[in-house]
């Protein structure tokens, strides 16, 4: 089987997961940037990997999904500055399933990552009371995703593997 793990990652969050999943994989495999990627050709398995941006997929993975993922099998792999307990996470993580319609979604795994600065201080300075709080959760994200998440993106790999055997 050949396997890639397709990813977007500004902050490096995601590129952490996607690279505990990549060491998990035994099969025939490659780990790329989507920017980099035409085509998934040639790719009997897929893990897409993205943070959530504006509570759902970013326009970047949301395109690729669209143009590239169809009738593929995908695992999905998120990352979210958000505790995974956190009630509105659900809502978000539906909103990346439904950009993953046309793929033949097999899992999703996600994860807390750390936020920026950057988006701290402007989550900070917003007038939604909402999103100041989600600033205010800041501090609490430092080192994620940390080696326990990681170790779960691991066990995620293996689980995806196994589907597809």
């Amino acid at each position: 089987m050949k396997v890639l793990i397709a990813y977007m990652s500004q902050t490096g969050n995601t590129r952490k997961v996607a690279e505990a999943i990549f060491q998990e994989v035994r099969d025939e495999k490659e780990i790329k940037e989507m920017s980099e990627l035409d085509s998934l050709g040639g790719y009997d398995l897929a893990f897409v990997g993205f943070p959530i941006h504006g509570f759902g997929a970013p326009d970047e993975a949301k395109s690729f999904l669209e143009n590239h993922c169809k009738g593929k099998n995908v695992a999905l792999f998120v990352t979210h500055g958000a505790p995974e307990d956190l009630e509105d996470l659900q809502e978000w993580l539906a909103k990346c399933k439904e950009a993953a319609a046309g793929a033949n979604l097999i899992g999703m795994f996600d994860c807390q990552g750390e936020l920026a600065q950057g988006v701290i201080d402007m989550l900070l300075k917003s007038p939604d009371p909402k999103l100041r709080y989600f600033g205010e959760m800041g501090p609490t994200t430092k080192g994620q995703p940390d080696a326990a998440r990681l170790e779960r993106a691991r066990e995620f790999a293996r689980e995806m593997m196994e589907k597809e055997k």
